[in-house]
């Protein structure tokens, strides 16, 4: 992957959060105003990060307003 700063599996956890709320924030202006190349490096850099995030947390807690069936107001399995 061509992505600029410090690889993903290479910051601790709470550089990855602050990195990932970061990139979650400026989505929405890169997206309208960025250029085609600064929007490909956001979209690159937001999955290597989002991804390695979850590879360090493959447990993490879902909340089920989150899910397909909680999203239509479907009563939730155990």
């Amino acid at each position: 992957m061509n992505t600029t700063g410090i690889p993903g599996h290479e910051l601790t956890g709470e550089l990855l959060l602050r990195e990932l709320k970061h990139l979650h924030q400026t989505r929405h202006e890169t997206f309208l105003h960025g250029s085609p190349d600064a929007l490909r490096e956001h979209t690159a850099r937001t999955f290597e990060l989002e991804q390695e995030y979850l590879r360090r947390h493959p447990e993490r807690q879902v909340d089920p307003r989150r899910t397909r069936s909680g999203a239509r107001g479907e009563p939730q399995h155990a």
